[in-house]
Order: C-alpha cells, then sequence, then structure tokens
C-alpha cells in the first residue's frame, strides 16, 4: 500500500527535476534522495516510515530551488500565484500520503507526527508559511493589484499565519518542574515558551507580521468564512487552505508580545531587533482603541 501511494508521486517528483537550470545543490539533494527511494521501493523491504521520511526530504529539497527561483523573480505578478499554489500543494503531499496510507495495517492509526516526526512536520509548515510570507511582503507595494484582489491578499495572510502557527505547535513546551535540571536558565525560558530555534521565533515574528499587514489592508479579520468572502481566490489557493479567518489584531498581538518579552529577555543581546514588533503592537493598541 504505501509503495503503491508513493510511486506516482516520486514519478511527479522526480518530472520537476527537469526544471531549466537544474544545476543546484538541493535539486542534487533532492534527486539522489528520490533515487535511494526508487531502489527501497522495489526492494520492498524498508518500514513506510522511512519511505515516508525519504520522501519528505526530497519534497523539501526539490522545491526549496523552485521557491528560490520565485523569490529572485521577485514574485511575477502574471505567474506567481499559481506557482504558489502548487508549491504548497506539494509540500502538503507527505502529511496527505501519511493519511491516505492510514486506513492500512502498515501504518494504522498513526498521526503524521508518529511517522514523519516532528522536526519534518515543522519544515513542511515552516515553509508553507515562509513562502506566503514572502509572496505577501511583495503583493502588499502592488497597490493596484492589491485593490483588485484583497480578498486573495486576505486569503494569503490568513494561511500563513495558520500554517507557522501550526509549526510552532508539534513540540510541547518543556514543562520546568523540580524533574528538570537546566544550567542555562535562559535556554530553560526558551524551552518552557516553545522556542527551539531561531525559526520558532522568526515564525512568531512572521506571524505578527502578517497579522499587522492583514489589519492595515484588509481590516479587522474577525472570525468569519473566507469563502463567503471570494470564493473564486478560496479555491484558487487549494482545497488545503484554512476556511476560518483569523482575527488579526488578537493573533498578532499575542505573537508580537511573545517576541518581544523573548527577545528582550532570555535572548537580550543577541542582535535580535524588537524595534519593528514594537511598532506593530503600538498599532495593534491604537486601531483597538
Amino acid at each position: 500500500m504505501a509503495v503503491a501511494a508513493l510511486r506516482p508521486r516520486v514519478a511527479a517528483l522526480g518530472r520537476r527535476l527537469g526544471v531549466p537550470g537544474a544545476r543546484d545543490t538541493f535539486l542534487a539533494k533532492g534527486s539522489a534522495t528520490l533515487d535511494k527511494l526508487k531502489d527501497l521501493c522495489n526492494e520492498g523491504k524498508e518500514h513506510p516510515s522511512t519511505l515516508f521520511q525519504l520522501y519528505t526530504q526530497a519534497v523539501l529539497d526539490i522545491t526549496y530551488f523552485e521557491e528560490n527561483q520565485l523569490v529572485d523573480e521577485d514574485f511575477p505578478e502574471e505567474s506567481s500565484l499559481q506557482k504558489l499554489t502548487e508549491l504548497i500543494y506539494i509540500l502538503s503531499e507527505p502529511e496527505d500520503l501519511v493519511r491516505e496510507c492510514s486506513i492500512n495495517e502498515e501504518v494504522s492509526s498513526q498521526k503524521p507526527i508518529n511517522i514523519l516526526g516532528a522536526e519534518l512536520l515543522e519544515c513542511l509548515y515552516w515553509r508553507k508559511g515562509a513562502l506566503l510570507y514572502m509572496y505577501c511582503h511583495t503583493a502588499k507595494e502592488r497597490s493596484e493589484w492589491l485593490q483588485e484582489n484583497i480578498a486573495t491578499f486576505k486569503k494569503c495572510l490568513n494561511d500563513g499565519v495558520h500554517y507557522l502557527m501550526k509549526m510552532l505547535s508539534f513540540r510541547c513546551p518543556l514543562q520546568l518542574d523540580e524533574d528538570v535540571s537546566l544550567q542555562d536558565k535562559d535556554t530553560a525560558t526558551l524551552l518552557s515558551e516553545g522556542i527551539f530555534s531561531d525559526t520558532h521565533l522568526l515564525a512568531m515574528m512572521y506571524s505578527g507580521e502578517m497579522c499587522y499587514w492583514g489589519l492595515k489592508h484588509c481590516g479587522e479579520g474577525k472570525q468569519q468564512s473566507l469563502e463567503s468572502i471570494d470564493p473564486v481566490s478560496s479555491s484558487d489557493l487549494g482545497s488545503r487552505s484554512q476556511s476560518i479567518s483569523l482575527d488579526f489584531q488578537e493573533t498578532g498581538r499575542n505573537m508580537l508580545t511573545k517576541y518581544v518579552a523573548v527577545c528582550e529577555g532570555p535572548l537580550k543581546g543577541q542582535a535580535w531587533n524588537t524595534t519593528t514588533a514594537k511598532q506593530m503592537l503600538r498599532y495593534f493598541v491604537k486601531s483597538h482603541n
């Protein structure tokens, strides 16, 4: 079952290696991983979890090359949204694969986190969220496009924040008690806040910033169905996109407050800048009042 579900996905991923300018470190890594995966599928001896993890790594490497192309080209207005949707679809495939195979005894009743592990899932969601962040960062400067596509822009922000919040949720914050002995108090504080890497901290800042853009350009963003705003833009972003709109103000304020507290607390003196975050927090307070 696992091998049968993998084969068409591996073939589709392999076809992405034929893009122009394919001399790239990440494409080379992805290609080598796919070759190894094909061999293991043919042997039929490896546990499905190993196959799924290899497939996920290949997805991450190959899409990274394509993401960099989009960024280098400054997200072309006429084609980038379609490409963005395509990449997010592919980055969602590993989880879909696990769920598809979960009805089979090989991975019966196993959740994606039990098969892929927290680190790979964090990478997948970080990449989806960060990609939408970079796209929105560029799109918000295109005033004419923004005016005509405000519902699509809001959908991108909403999905991006959801992905980053999901990324932050896979590992439980460390519970500090008598049984936990960490010599470094600052490290203990970070772990208790659920911050396990620089990427976790960046995810907080990106989430807060996207909420700021949402509040500034789209209004309050209270809970409502985004499909009712613009069914076309919702479907353009794919069936995996989030259907319930965030409260940009509350979510952004919470994320940035935590970001500032960490940067000026345990990470003080570590070159993390809080100036922009504080400016956005003032905007959230002002708009609330």
